[in-house]
């Protein structure tokens, strides 16, 4: 039985970035390319590691080693994506990232053979098996694992904003869906996912992770898909909520801002600090605004008195943390408004070359 421990919370500001890619053919379609890229040959020297399977053939996971200094993440990331769009060009793949691919349908890809998949394709049916999405997920180290499951209790709040911010999934499965963030959605349908409730402490959060397991609710740890979670094998607090991202700016926007928090909220917590906390509901209200609006949503205030744009969020955050990525990802055009501004300019054709990783 797989599950972590306290021992793993070692490190703090410790980076982590993982991003998942569709793999796709010289028209921008998806098409089924994993074994090729995971199994083919060997991995390029700079992802020794490789790169792993997603749930479908057309899905494939990069992710950066340890990043020690945050300063080194700009570099980390552009190694593993270059590698990953080299990798696959040598043998005739591309590589495009969006949450959802706009010309993915489920019904007509194929399913990865990988045991684990094949497992959560019979246990979960329906849901999974449509389960085309992308993501984005963030990896900050904690040094104390009762830290890190009251960090990822106050990151709860934020998790929507991140999913604004990234909102990039507005086609699923050939039409539009008029959300921001379909993917959001398509992915919040599966069990254990979503925006969790808090935990009092580490050993209420392990004693849940383990009763999940042992009562065969799900395989290991790794299936508890949460928005936010503590990791207790990597000893970090680990974000889920963003849409994958085409371009690396955006990304490492993201990737700051969630460490900025995680190092702020440490030193709340050394302080003892102990801010208002809103009812679940509430929470999962503002994920539905950040689903159907994006940019263009109002999130209910931490105290739960009022609304505020995002645009006024994302300037207090800047300010109070001393940052500035998310400001510029909040003033452009959002990934899910460019992907409709192309399609209806354009075609899908179009759309599809948009979304391509370039190295």
């Amino acid at each position: 039985m797989e599950l972590g421990s306290r021992e793993a919370f070692t490190r703090m500001g410790t980076l982590g970035i993982e991003e998942e890619f569709y793999i796709v053919d010289a028209e921008g379609r998806p098409t089924s390319g994993t074994d090729d890229l995971v199994y083919g040959r060997d991995p390029p020297a700079a992802v020794p590691e490789g790169f792993d399977h997603e749930l479908f053939e057309c899905t494939i996971e990069a992710q950066t080693e340890l990043i020690e200094d945050p300063a080194n993440a700009e570099d980390a990331l552009a190694a593993v994506r270059e590698a990953l769009v080299d990798h696959a060009a040598a043998d005739g793949y591309q590589i495009a990232a969006a949450g959802l691919h706009p010309a993915a349908k489920w019904r007509e890809l194929d399913h990865v053979q990988k045991p684990r998949y094949q497992a959560q394709l019979d246990r979960i049916q329906y849901p999974q098996h449509r389960n085309t999405t992308a993501g984005l997920h963030v990896h900050v180290g904690v040094d104390d694992a009762d830290k890190a499951v009251w960090i990822a209790n106050r990151l709860r709040w934020h998790s929507p904003i991140l999913l604004a911010l990234s909102a990039n999934s507005p086609f699923w499965n050939g039409f539009d869906t008029g959300l921001a963030s379909a993917r959001a959605k398509v992915f919040e349908n599966l069990p254990n996912t979503g925006i969790p409730s808090s935990f009092d402490d580490f050993d209420a959060f392990q004693r849940y992770e383990r009763r999940m397991v042992e009562t065969d609710s799900i395989a290991d740890r790794g299936e508890l898909w949460f928005d936010v979670r503590p990791h207790t094998g990597h000893g970090t607090v680990e974000v889920r909520a963003p849409d994958a991202q085409r371009d690396p700016e955006v990304t490492l926007a993201l990737v700051e801002y969630v460490r900025a928090l995680v190092v702020d909220y440490a030193e709340r917590y050394e302080d003892g600090e102990s801010p208002p906390a809103l009812r679940r509901e509430l929470l999962d209200e503002n994920k539905w605004r950040a689903i159907r609006r994006g940019h263009d949503a109002s999130f209910v205030d931490r105290d739960g008195e009022g609304t505020t744009p995002l645009g006024e969020v994302v300037d207090a955050e800047c300010d109070r943390l001393g940052i500035d990525g998310i400001r510029e990802v909040y003033e452009s055009e959002s990934g899910a408004a460019r992907q409709r501004r192309i399609r209806e300019a354009s075609s899908v054709d179009a759309l599809c070359a948009d979304l391509l990783v370039r190295p």
